[in-house]
């Protein structure tokens, strides 16, 4: 990568703002389309919410994005085609549930905690999953309920349909540690939609089966860095774009003493990110209103690290959820041979912005009192604890990705993704598949270099919807074609 101190002016067809897995993939696909591009980051790294964090002997923790499970073709397909191999999150043993003060094993589906609570909470997630087979994944506004699925939030709902305090209860922790948002500030339709894009509504929080299933060997970022070395000479960190002026034949990001000047401008960056961005001209009134509404969920991550596993010996699997207190979550998150032991702590939603007004010393004095509770004396001695407050994170400021709330996709929902002008947005919020996920990120990325392939020679862009991953083996094949018969 370059430092954009030591190039205050660029020029490229295209500018792309974000070095996560959407600015990174639309800035590779226009370059292998013929297209010069320049790559800005704010930052001084790639991978966006994915960090991976070394602790030596070759071995990483993640900080950020982490787990894939089978519903997530996308990543994994794209891992595979790097040559990174992934690994199954360690699921052998009993599952924990901190529920009414005692701790509770359990295996299978659903913890233990009560057959009419089961009972409620399996018919309200079943009847979810059937609500959110009816969400198209390229636009859930289009649903057939989602006028009225979009004028209410997850809160109320589960009011309506769940007839136990427990069922009720359980649903609140799901959404909270699945979306770091709490249910009353999410539209029902959000969670359908984000549900179906998961793999289901169950498998938001399922290791085997599910989204937690798998970790790649290596770490997240470690994609993010191998899917740019073809765009390295084109990358430049440091980059804090803060303006963006655009005409009717080309654009100028301006930052922090750079210009980057091109035909059109990529905005790969988290929607409510690129609302803090002057536009000159000012954007229209409808997508600066949608910025103003799409909230970033709050989650903190801690990782305790440990000699060993010791929660596997005690026949556990390290899989912790809890409604009560500050940590929703707790996960496994060892490297494949086992050691060290790493316990991954989520903080998320209303806890998470409590916790963040401690102090730091307190902070890891809550996560270590919950972790001794869960797993007992051992866990208060970790030998290293890392805080990543995603909410603190200048070019972030939250996870684990945006939320909708009530009203939002109907009123607004095609201003996610419609350019204005030359400038197109990209980035896992703008997804077809997959949303908030690294593939959905990467999907985006692919989608917005087909848009401006698409309008740059005047034809309209491939459905959006179709085999993304082979999206682009279909435009570089008809433009082969066409050199053979220029």
């Amino acid at each position: 990568m370059r430092d954009i101190r030591e190039h205050p002016s660029v020029e490229a067809d295209v500018i792309v703002v974000g070095g996560g897995f959407a600015g990174i993939t639309a800035a590779r696909e226009l370059k292998r389309s013929g297209r010069s591009v320049a790559l800005l980051e704010a930052r001084d790294r790639l991978g966006g919410r994915a960090l991976s964090a070394p602790i030596g002997d070759g071995k990483i923790v993640e900080l950020g994005a982490e787990f894939h499970g089978k519903a997530q073709r996308i990543i994994a397909g794209t891992a595979r085609e790097l040559g990174i191999d992934s690994y199954r999150v360690h699921d052998e043993g009993d599952r924990l549930i901190d529920w009414d003060g005692e701790l509770v094993r359990w295996r299978g589906m659903m913890p233990r905690i009560g057959p009419a609570t089961l009972a409620d909470f399996g018919q309200a997630a079943l009847r979810l999953e059937r609500m959110a087979r009816r969400v198209p994944l390229d636009a859930p506004w289009r649903a057939p309920g989602a006028d009225r699925w979009d004028s209410e939030t997850m809160a109320s709902w589960a009011r309506r349909n769940l007839r136990t305090r427990g069922g009720r209860r359980l649903m609140q922790v799901m959404i909270e540690a699945g979306l770091a948002a709490t249910p009353a500030d999410v539209s029902l339709l959000h969670v359908l939609y984000y549900s179906q894009g998961a793999g289901g509504f169950r498998a938001m929080t399922s290791v085997t089966g599910g989204t937690l299933e798998r970790r790649f060997v290596g770490g997240s970022q470690n994609i993010a860095e191998r899917l740019a070395e073809s765009i390295r000479a084109e990358t430049y960190h440091g980059a804090i774009v803060r303006k963006v002026r655009h005409t009717g034949t080309h654009v100028r990001v301006i930052g922090e003493g750079f210009e980057a000047v091109g035909r059109r401008v990529v905005l790969a960056i988290p929607v409510p990110l690129a609302g803090r961005i002057d536009y000159d001209p000012p954007l229209p009134a409808h997508r600066d209103q949608l910025t103003q509404r799409l909230t970033f969920g709050s989650a903190i991550k801690y990782l305790a690290l440990y000699d060993e596993p010791f929660w596997r010996k005690e026949g556990l699997t390290g899989m912790v959820i809890s409604p009560d207190g500050p940590v929703r979550a707790v996960m496994d998150s060892c490297p494949p041979d086992g050691t060290p032991g790493v316990l991954a702590v989520f903080v998320t939603g209303p806890a998470a912005r409590e916790v963040s007004r401690l102090a730091p010393g307190e902070r890891r004095e809550t996560v270590l009192r919950a972790l001794t509770r869960f797993f007992g004396p051992r866990a208060a001695w970790p030998y290293e604890v890392i805080e990543q407050n995603w909410m603190a994170e200048p070019y972030t400021r939250g996870c684990y990705h945006s939320y909708a709330p009530p009203g939002l996709y109907t009123s607004y929902g095609p201003g996610l993704r419609e350019p204005i002008g030359r400038i197109h947005w990209a980035g896992a919020e703008t997804v077809t598949a997959e949303y908030g996920a690294m593939g959905g990120a990467i999907d985006s990325g692919r989608r917005v270099a087909l848009e401006v392939i698409g309008r740059d020679s005047g034809e309209a862009p491939a459905r959006t919807d179709a085999a993304p991953e082979n999206r682009f083996d279909d435009v570089f094949r008809r433009m082969d074609e066409a050199e053979k018969h220029d």
